[in-house]
């Protein structure tokens, strides 16, 4: 046990010798408190979308719903003008059928706006997603290559890890300040 102690004890205060170790530590900070973050709003973010969608649905079932309305009133129609009756009863019958195709026309149409409103918000909030996505790639590899980096002491590696994680900041950040970056090649492999 006491060798154990004796080896952690040697391997940090090497660590400490070492800059480019700290470089690493303050790097694998910074990036995993950034993907920490993204990863909050990546969350709220697929809340909202599962809302959009859901009201989206909501209003595609409303629409059909009316649709079926509809249809129920203009068969009700045909029926009475195939009838041909002209007491007032009937004459009355097929004004209100009438009035009420014409309202289900304007309401379908107002639904069917609303419903391709949530549709657009969900497919806006999507590529934000995707990019907190992109985010959490390209820092969770960053991290592991800073990992590698503390373990073979090499600066290059360190630099191109930096670089990597630079990549995973822009995306967060883009996304955090609703800037659409959205390589589709890129969505495409991770989607």
């Amino acid at each position: 046990m006491n060798d154990m102690t004796d080896a952690i004890q040697e391997s940090v205060e090497k660590s400490g010798e070492s800059k480019l170790n700290s470089r690493v530590a303050i790097m694998v900070a910074l990036t995993a408190t950034i993907m920490a973050i993204c990863n909050i709003k990546d969350g709220n973010i697929v809340q909202a979308m599962g809302q959009a969608q859901s009201h989206g649905l909501d209003s595609w079932s409303f629409f059909q719903a009316k649709s079926t309305k509809q249809s129920v009133a203009e068969n009700s129609l045909e029926i009475l003008k195939v009838e041909n009756r002209k007491d007032q009863a009937s004459i009355d019958l097929i004004k209100r059928f009438e009035e009420k195709i014409k309202r289900y026309d304007k309401e379908k149409e107002e639904i069917k706006v609303k419903a391709l409103a949530f549709e657009k918000e969900y497919d806006d909030l999507n590529v934000f997603d995707d990019q907190f996505d992109m985010t959490e790639a390209f820092i969770s590899i960053a991290i592991a290559m800073f990992g590698v980096t503390a373990l073979t002491q090499k600066k290059w590696l360190f630099y191109f890890a930096s670089s990597i994680s630079l990549m995973g900041v822009i995306f967060g950040l883009s996304a955090f300040m609703k800037i659409a970056i959205h390589p589709e090649w890129l969505a495409r492999i991770l989607g």
